[in-house]
C-alpha cells in the first residue's frame, strides 16, 4: 500500500477508535454502574491490560511515529484490505452499540450481572449470546486490516481471543448457575459469538 492511501487509513483508525471509546463511556454512564473488574482472574487482567495496549497505545507509536517499522509486513498491503478493514470497524461500532442499547441497565462490567439484571433474549441477543464480545473480535480483525504491522494490527485481536477463550466459558457458567434451565434453552438457539438460526426459527422476542 503507497505512503498517502495507508497515511488516510491511519487518521480513519484513529477517529473510529476515538468513536469506539466514547461511545462505550457513553452507554457505561447510561447504565448506572461505574464498578471496576473486581474479582477478575489475575490471568485474565493481564490478558485485558495487554490488549488495552495492543489495541490502542501500539498503534498509536505506529500512526505517529518510526518506532514500530521493524514489524511493518514486509510486502505491499493491498488498499482493499483498508477499505474492508473500515467497513469492519463501523460494523464492530454499530454492533457495540446495539449490544449495550439492548442490554440496558442490565450491563455490567464483571462477569456477574448486577441484582437487578433480567435475562436478555431480545435485540442483537436474540441470535448471538455475547455480541459484545463479537463486536470486540470484529474491531480486532478491522484494526489489523487497516493497519499492516504486526505489533499495531493483529496482536489486539490475538490478545483478544485468549482473553475471551478464558471469559466466555466462565461467564456462561455463571449464567447457567443464575437462570438455569432458562438460559439453557437460550443456548440452544444461538451462537456465542455467531448468529445461530435454529430450525424451529428460534426463541421469539
Amino acid at each position: 500500500m503507497s505512503d498517502m492511501p495507508q497515511a488516510i487509513y491511519n487518521w480513519i483508525w484513529l477517529a473510529l477508535l476515538v468513536a469506539i471509546t466514547v461511545l462505550r463511556k457513553i452507554h457505561e454512564r447510561r447504565s448506572g454502574d461505574h464498578s471496576r473488574l473486581a474479582g477478575t482472574p489475575v490471568v485474565e487482567g493481564v490478558l485485558m491490560a495487554l490488549w488495552g495496549i495492543a489495541a490502542g497505545v501500539l498503534p498509536l507509536f505506529y500512526v505517529f511515529g518510526p518506532w514500530l517499522e521493524l514489524a511493518n509486513l514486509p510486502f505491499d498491503w493491498p488498499p482493499i484490505l483498508g477499505a474492508l478493514g473500515v467497513v469492519l470497524f463501523l460494523a464492530a461500532l454499530w454492533l457495540l452499540h446495539r449490544s449495550h442499547a439492548d442490554l440496558g441497565r442490565s450491563w455490567s462490567p464483571t462477569v456477574e450481572p448486577r441484582a437487578t439484571s433480567r435475562l436478555v433474549t431480545v435485540g442483537v441477543y436474540r441470535r448471538i449470546r455475547h455480541p459484545m464480545y463479537s463486536a470486540h473480535v470484529v474491531w480486532g480483525l478491522a484494526q489489523a486490516l487497516l493497519l499492516p504491522n504486526l505489533l499495531a494490527g493483529p496482536l489486539a485481536l490475538a490478545i483478544m481471543l485468549a482473553v475471551l477463550a478464558l471469559r466466555i466459558p466462565r461467564e456462561e457458567r455463571f449464567m447457567l448457575e443464575e437462570f438455569g434451565e432458562e438460559y439453557r434453552d437460550y443456548m440452544r438457539t444461538t451462537g456465542r459469538l455467531l448468529p445461530r438460526y435454529a430450525k424451529d426459527g428460534g426463541r421469539e422476542p
